[in-house]
């Protein structure tokens, strides 16, 4: 039997008959024909035909598996379904079963399923099972339902883990929330401050937009300006360039009295971006009194100040602007 076919048995349970009805009436009497019957949709089938097909070289044909796993799980019997994930050791084979069962958990066919999937991801001990689970998070409405998992996940003793759980936050506010789920943001920036790992810290704070979040978050995310590492101040200050207009004062005022004694060139190339980014054109004065403060910022500085006289008003295009007004120069 063809993939295809097989993919189709596994969806549906569907039995397919190709049979012209003039040969049929020719060569087949009527009392001979066979009776069709349904089959129904098994866990050890369909996680054999998925173990096998995950070595295919056709990631087309890989991804389509994978979607008839999770077209399926909301007819799956949820016992079998949860044995096999609880015995499976296999990452690539949790990672398919825990999506799964987070399609159960979203569909409302079992809306504690992605309990189960959140407990692996912090408590199997195995680190490449534990970040599997994470992975199979990504791009849902986890981070609303799994309460302070993410925290946790970024105390994790694995950098892989760690890192997962961090892409899983960048991802979930920008695709599913697209910046403008307020405790996302907050949850991110949560997870954020609560890491050990300045690397994944750094990832988090500099991919987020940060227009939705909320003044306790911000009040952290000041706090970050504060940390040891560069890398992390740098992503902090960039993070600060987006807060909702309420906190921009408070934002602005810390970027420019952080600018005089900060000594790290990037991080002084952060502090002067979320400047111009909270201010616009109204910054172009502050920025001029920092432009003494460090010669060598001179001309970072004075392509902002070109940038933001040029009257654009869309962010995206400003930076694009600002490196235009670089490379001229």
């Amino acid at each position: 039997m063809s993939r295809y076919l097989q993919g189709l048995r596994a969806l549906g349970g569907l039995t397919l008959m190709f049979a012209s009805p003039v040969v049929t009436a020719q060569s087949t009497p009527s009392a001979a024909k066979p009776v069709l019957q349904g089959e129904s949709c098994s866990v050890r089938g369909l996680m054999d035909q998925l173990r096998q097909g995950m070595g295919s070289s056709s990631k087309a044909y890989r991804d389509y598996l994978q979607a008839v796993l999770r077209e399926a799980a909301v007819s799956l019997p949820s016992g079998e379904l949860h044995a096999a994930f609880d015995r499976e050791t296999d990452p690539v084979m949790v990672e398919q079963l825990a999506a799964a069962l987070v399609a159960r958990s979203e569909r409302e066919a079992e809306k504690d399923a992605i309990q189960t999937v959140a407990r692996r991801a912090l408590e199997d001990r195995d680190p490449s099972v534990r970040a599997a689970t994470v992975r199979a998070m990504r791009r849902t409405g986890a981070l609303e339902k799994t309460g302070d998992m993410y925290e946790r996940l970024m105390r994790d003793g694995s950098p892989e883990v760690r890192m997962e759980a961090a892409k899983n936050l960048i991802e979930d506010n920008e695709h599913v929330y697209s910046a403008h789920h307020g405790p996302a943001t907050d949850m991110a920036v949560n997870a954020a401050t609560a890491s050990t790992d300045p690397k994944v810290t750094a990832k988090i704070l500099e991919s987020l937009d940060t227009r939705k979040m909320g003044p306790e978050a911000g009040q952290k995310l000041l706090g970050m300006l504060g940390h040891e590492s560069a890398e992390v101040r740098r992503s902090a200050a960039l993070a600060l360039g987006s807060v909702p207009a309420a906190q921009m004062g408070p934002a602005r005022e810390a970027l420019v009295g952080m600018y005089r004694g900060e000594r790290d060139t990037g991080v002084r190339k952060a502090l002067v971006q979320g400047i111009a980014e909270l201010g616009f054109a109204d910054a172009v004065p502050e920025l001029r009194k920092l432009r003494s403060v460090d010669p060598g910022m001179a001309p970072e500085i004075d392509a902002w100040i070109r940038a933001l006289e040029s009257g654009v008003q869309e962010w995206g295009l400003l930076l694009r602007e600002k490196q235009r007004q670089q490379q001229v120069r």
